[in-house]
């Protein structure tokens, strides 16, 4: 009867862990349509390209060496005979519906792996419209492979041979990666569209700033629902455990903060654009969403609901005075990225000792500083042998036609023809 109720526990944890994978896993959809609908029309296939090819070198490199390097302190491949079942079974005997989650190696892997293609995600759309796709998947390769799993060393994984110190041991908390995944994701970005410089057009010679509406709104605000959607298995399933009682509440505690967060987040951004353009800007509300989800990533656990929608509220109007702030100094992100990643999950850091008394102020803002400098740093050495060795934009020529044509030979919408 004992082992029974041992190996229930272990169905239940494996199944939520997969779920939620799964769940996270559609988020790459959400981006996908983001920001198929924010691009022009003659970059649609392209982006579309960039994020069904990221997604599968992601869970590639993650496999090759990303989750030894994270998890393992090594950097060999962690093969499908390495996750089995008996060890994991005798775990659960130990812990019990009272100890810690048990599940199945492989979900955790699993359900890791799809952290790192979200990260990588938010590159994607930061350097859209003008690198080359190779430059661009080439770095994915390192980025997942290694510059992403070295910092979740430092964060989530445990004491190990890559680990300079584990930043928990200094009052750092993250909880499901406010800064681990998101601002890690911006920071790469950021390092990218520095090296690249803005689109063609984009600002004027007296610096006067030139919008570049994007092709398909319906397109950015499914793929905005489709993030949100899966963003209560980012966050829920960072709960780790469903199977007692108290973690079955704490699940549903999560959820209903995150959605709370986005909501707040979503108001917020639409009623200071209002104020700001006089006009009821959509992608500032699709951002701010985003940025409310971002924002309460860090701690969706310990808020209430009421907080959770201030938190969520507070990022929606921070991303939007970034998103115009980083247009002022001529950083041109055409889906507001580093906005909604970085600079809010900055703020989603910060906000964590207000509710967590685990965390401090100062852990928060060393790690924040570990993540961001490690990530930009390499990120940039990175970026920068690619434009030595290839080049990382594409020619004005190159620019003006279109990348659907020059990367992918092919038109998203071909029946649109110029008059």
């Amino acid at each position: 009867m004992e082992n029974q109720i041992f190996e229930l526990q272990y169905a239940i944890d494996t199944f939520y862990f997969v779920i939620c994978g799964a769940l996270v896993m559609w988020m790459a959809a959400g981006f996908a349509m983001l920001e198929a609908g924010l691009v022009r029309a003659k970059n649609t296939t392209e982006i579309l390209t960039k994020n069904v090819a990221l997604f599968a070198i992601a869970c590639t490199m993650y496999m090759v060496c990303g989750y030894a390097i994270m998890y393992d302190g090594g950097i060999f491949l962690k093969g499908i005979t390495d996750f089995d079942l008996g060890g994991v079974l005798s775990a659960s005997a130990e812990n019990g519906f009272d100890g810690d989650s048990v599940y199945s190696g492989a979900s955790d892997f699993f359900f890791q792996v799809v952290f790192v293609a979200t990260a990588m995600s938010i590159v994607s759309g930061a350097v859209a419209e003008r690198m080359k796709l190779w430059a661009f998947l080439l770095f994915a390769v390192v980025m997942t492979g290694v510059i992403y799993p070295l910092e979740g060393s430092w964060t989530w994984g445990g004491d190990d041979v890559f680990t300079m110190y584990n930043l928990g041991d200094l009052g750092f908390s993250d909880f499901a990666g406010s800064g681990i995944v998101h601002m890690a994701g911006a920071a790469a970005a950021l390092a990218g569209v520095l090296l690249l410089g803005p689109r063609k057009g984009k600002y004027g010679a007296n610096g006067q700033i030139n919008a570049i509406p994007g092709a398909n709104l319906p397109l950015a605000t499914l793929g905005t629902f489709i993030l949100w959607m899966g963003w209560f298995g980012f966050n829920g399933g960072s709960v780790l455990k469903l199977g007692d009682a108290a973690n079955a509440h704490s699940v549903a505690v999560v959820f209903m903060n995150t959605n709370a967060a986005a909501a707040g987040g979503a108001i917020a951004a639409l009623i200071v654009a209002r104020i700001l353009f006089g006009k009821s800007d959509l992608t500032m509300l699709l951002n701010g969403a985003l940025a409310g989800l971002v924002a309460i990533t860090a701690e969706p656990s310990t808020p209430t609901p009421l907080l959770a929608t201030l938190f969520g509220a507070l990022g929606g109007v921070l991303v939007v005075f970034s998103i115009v702030t980083l247009d002022k100094l001529k950083i041109d992100d055409p889906v507001g990225a580093i906005s909604v990643h970085g600079v809010v999950g900055l703020l989603g850091l910060l906000l964590v000792p207000l509710t967590n008394s685990d965390s401090s102020f100062s852990g928060q803002i060393i790690g924040a500083l570990t993540i961001f400098i490690w990530v930009f740093v390499a990120s940039l050495i990175v970026w920068g042998i690619l434009k030595a060795v290839m080049g990382v934009r594409v020619t004005e020529e190159e620019e003006y036609e279109g990348m659907d044509l020059v990367d992918c030979g092919m038109e998203a919408y071909p029946e649109f023809v110029k008059s």
